[in-house]
């Protein structure tokens, strides 16, 4: 499905319910998997849930997570302590080309039982669950925190707990904190100080109903429609101050535009009233890398430039995402630099018309361009790719006035 998107209104002004964070409900179904008597509320509507929810299920040999990128890490280490079991994992034509060689080597050092069913270091995969009793791996600290964060999610099951070891400069730090205070909130015992971390086993947790927070990946859009608006009147639910995510720098980050951010009760006031725009913006979002497509087209249709670094784990997501990036915004008329970790917008003050923009089966990219509908009509192709995240996006969109028809199915 193809749509055509604009929105011609001067003040944007709304109430969004956003759903729960994708990041947080993969991890607490993977818990939840290992203590049945966990209980989740506010859990995320996203394909990727959807699909983790449906592969702990399956009594099935052969397990397809689709494009669910981190259903496959985390599966990947949950099936592999599931003694007697045995699994092909297995997804969507992309999933075969994202490597997952770090993390089957360092559950190999635990003793897992893992063979590759077609190319070496990339899914499918063959795993014969086992009971892990090593308690010590090392893996290399610069690599997707997903990997880690699988680890740290088996580790509590274990029957001597884990201790892993990070070699190196850590990426994507609130990631593995996140992970860390979800297995806390249940009641595991772990630690996380310099490039050690300590997850004790912990046979029983009590009985409980853990909440999760709404998506702040979502909520990024918002702020693009915020920055990119004369003026905006924006509520979200459901937000915490002290949150787990770590895009919820996003506040701090789109004060630059000047986008306020409110925190009352449950959700966020984002406020944008008349005023100055930056110069330029310069960021490292080394960890936070998700919202760079976003920061990428506010910066695009503000005419902004900009340089955004610490990216490296963008080349190995749905699509190349710096690339991805790069053909897409240049059809605008601007022009975009592109390294394996940076990226560097020069910005057109024009805007090229009749655009279509691909999406490459990736939910950010139809995501983060959506807000430029804002300055300039334009088509974004295959549209349904939001799904994956955020299944009820477009709808949300039309609540804020926008313009979406159809152009094709």
């Amino acid at each position: 499905m193809n749509l055509k998107i604009s929105n011609t209104k001067k003040h944007l002004a709304g109430n969004i319910k956003i759903t729960g964070s994708k990041s947080e409900s993969n991890r607490l179904l993977i818990l939840q998997a290992l203590y049945p008597n966990l209980k989740i509320s506010n859990l995320s509507n996203s394909d990727d849930s959807h699909y983790l929810q449906k592969a702990l299920q399956s009594e099935e040999e052969l397990v397809d997570i689709h494009h669910a990128g981190t259903a496959m890490r985390f599966l990947t280490a949950y099936f592999s302590a599931q003694e007697g079991r045995e699994v092909v994992l297995t997804g969507s034509k992309r999933m075969t080309e994202r490597p997952v060689k770090l993390l089957v080597d360092a559950l190999k050092q635990m003793g897992a039982d893992i063979s590759y069913e077609q190319n070496e270091g990339y899914p499918p995969i063959r795993i014969k669950g086992k009971k892990l009793t090593a308690n010590r791996v090392s893996l290399e600290a610069n690599i997707s925190s997903q990997y880690i964060s699988a680890l740290m999610l088996i580790a509590p099951s274990l029957p001597n707990g884990l201790e892993i070891n990070l070699e190196g400069k850590i990426t994507s730090t609130p990631y593995i904190k996140m992970t860390l205070e979800i297995l806390q909130r249940a009641g595991v015992e772990g630690i996380f100080e310099g490039n050690t971390i300590k997850i004790e086993p912990t046979p029983v947790v009590e009985n409980q109903t853990l909440a999760v927070e709404s998506d702040w990946s979502s909520a990024s859009y918002y702020y693009s429609l915020a920055a990119i608006s004369e003026t905006a009147d924006l509520k979200l639910s459901t937000y915490r101050k002290t949150s787990l995510q770590g895009d919820s720098c996003l506040a701090e980050i789109y004060k630059q535009f000047g986008v306020t951010t409110k925190f009352e009760g449950d959700h966020i006031i984002l406020e944008k009233r008349p005023g100055s725009k930056p110069k330029h913006i310069e960021e490292n979002l080394q960890n936070s890398p998700d919202i760079a497509q976003t920061i990428a087209v506010t910066c695009l249709a503000l005419n902004v430039p900009c340089h955004l670094t610490g990216l490296h784990t963008l080349k190995i997501k749905e699509t190349d995402r710096l690339e991805a990036l790069k053909t897409e915004i240049e059809k605008f008329g601007s022009k975009v630099k592109v390294t394996h970790n940076s990226l560097e917008l020069f910005p057109q003050k024009d805007f090229s018309e009749n655009v279509s923009v691909a999406t490459y089966n990736d939910h950010r990219m139809a995501m983060a361009f959506a807000p430029l509908g804002l300055k300039v009509p334009f088509d974004i192709e295959d549209a349904e790719v939001v799904s994956k995240s955020y299944p009820g996006f477009w709808e949300d969109f039309e609540k804020l006035n926008f313009e979406i028809e159809k152009t094709s199915i």
